[in-house]
């Protein structure tokens, strides 16, 4: 098992509590983005920058994922094809998408991105709380018990 993280939109307290998972379960971790940036030197720790095109760390986590990993990522069409393969994927806030819930969460970010194409102001996500980041660690947890 590998944990995965779209690293790039990855908000700061979740990475501190993956790169503290990462040592406590000795389990890889790998933080996949655009641009570097530091991370705590541990074996279980790996950076991997992928090209500036457009959601290319997506792919990447694609391609490198398996029955089994763990993907962390808000982005919801990398969620559903990481599920496709058999992985789990949670959200930065916690939330667990499945097969159960991801075709649902793909219309409405279809639906969503319709509207802000036409032109609605329809605002952004709530800004990351401490509830979040309960949220994100409880799950996490969860799924590393599961192995």
């Amino acid at each position: 098992m590998k944990i995965y993280v779209d690293a790039d939109a990855c908000p700061n307290p979740v990475k501190d509590i993956l790169y503290r998972t990462a040592q406590r379960a000795q389990i890889e971790t790998l933080l996949v983005a655009n641009q570097r940036f530091n991370t705590p030197r541990s074996p279980f720790i790996q950076f991997k920058v992928v090209s500036h095109g457009f959601d290319e760390a997506d792919k990447w986590i694609v391609e490198q994922c398996e029955s089994g990993d763990i993907v962390i990522s808000q982005d919801i069409p990398l969620a559903a094809e990481a599920i496709a393969k058999g992985a789990k994927v949670i959200s930065p806030k916690g939330v667990l998408f499945t097969e159960d819930n991801i075709k649902q969460r793909l219309s409405m970010r279809n639906f969503m991105e319709e509207l802000r194409g036409a032109g609605e102001n329809i605002g952004g996500p709530a800004a990351f709380s401490q509830a979040d980041r309960r949220n994100f660690a409880n799950q996490l947890d969860c799924l590393l018990n599961k192995k």
